[in-house]
């Protein structure tokens, strides 16, 4: 599956009206901010349709997944947008992370955790809040608005150590950079280890983190307590370090800058749970058999010279790498 759909859910006391882009949301915020009463209101939909007095309008079939049989339940559904409610614990387990794999639906978990076997984006961590749009109207509208809001530098920032999620190609490129400006640059190897890495460093006099925001959505919450702790701690989440070399133009390709304007239209639920992994495909298979030729292990050194690299910089704003 693949796109962006609408969900407008309500009843004559409470309306819920938003958008899901990917195959993977999460609904996060204290008790009673009205999250429960969405899955509640979807399930009692799905039960028993316009005489639940709730009406939902959305292109596609919305269910519930719960309970202990949820696995014989979810091979039952297919092309659907799935709701599970916190206090379902199979959201948590490797078990749920390997059966949605290739599934062709998408999936609006709640839950006020963070979910580490789930390769879910910063940018689909939502709260719900009371817009009050209808004024004095007796019912009450309720929207999602991204957790996490802007987490890109609001003023330029001047690392003194920079902390990479991989150990491949991206972590190559940017110690490349580094080196030839005194500055550090240490590996992660994996998104889960960067919290403790950075904790460690904490002394260091400005640090920024660079990791794939397609899939760094379970340790936002942690890294966010460093940045609460240390104003100079900086975030820059790209999609990935593949989206990042797509988006610099250096391939000067249509294809590829329409495919950017609106991934969720291309990419599809059903061979990628992630879109980071989207991302290296596509640029595997643009850069095949030319000097730029891709590999995520092991970075071409094609993408180090001079100007490539510069477009490459050129795409995080705000952040400066090299000696002016």
């Amino acid at each position: 599956m693949k796109g962006k759909y609408r969900i407008i859910v309500e009843n004559k006391k409470i309306k819920y009206d938003f958008e899901i882009r990917r195959n993977l949301t999460v609904i996060k915020g204290d008790s009673a901010t009205g999250k429960t009463t969405l899955v509640d209101m979807i399930a009692e939909y799905y039960e028993n349709g316009i005489n639940s007095g709730i009406h939902l309008r959305c292109s596609r079939n919305c269910a519930i997944l719960e309970g202990r049989n949820w696995e014989t339940m979810l091979s039952a559904f297919q092309e659907s947008i799935l709701f599970i409610d916190e206090g379902n614990s199979f959201v948590r387990t490797p078990e749920f992370a390997t059966a949605i794999q290739k599934t062709t639906n998408y999936y609006v978990i709640v839950s006020r955790e963070p979910l580490p076997s789930l390769p879910y984006s910063v940018t689909e961590i939502y709260g719900i809040r009371d817009s009050q749009k209808y004024g004095t109207l007796k019912q009450t509208y309720n929207e999602l608005y991204h957790i996490y809001g802007n987490y890109a530098p609001e003023k330029g920032v001047i690392p003194t150590l920079v902390v990479t999620e991989d150990s491949g190609a991206g972590f190559q490129f940017f110690d490349g950079i580094c080196k030839k400006n005194d500055l550090a640059c240490a590996s992660a190897s994996g998104k889960s280890n960067i919290y403790q890495l950075v904790k460690a460093q904490i002394e260091e006099s400005s640090i920024l983190i660079i990791a794939d925001g397609a899939a760094f959505g379970s340790e936002m919450e942690k890294v966010c307590s460093l940045m609460r702790a240390k104003k100079e701690l900086c975030l820059y989440l790209p999609e990935s370090f593949e989206w990042l070399i797509l988006k610099s133009g250096i391939l000067k390709d249509k294809g590829v800058e329409n495919i950017l304007s609106e991934p969720c239209e291309y990419i599809d639920s059903n061979t990628y749970l992630s879109w980071e992994r989207f991302f290296t495909t596509l640029l595997v298979e643009k850069t095949k058999g030319t000097y730029l030729a891709y590999k995520k292990q092991a970075l071409n050194t094609a993408y180090l010279e001079e100007h490539i690299k510069t477009l490459i910089l050129k795409q995080m704003k705000g952040i400066s790498l090299e000696k002016q």
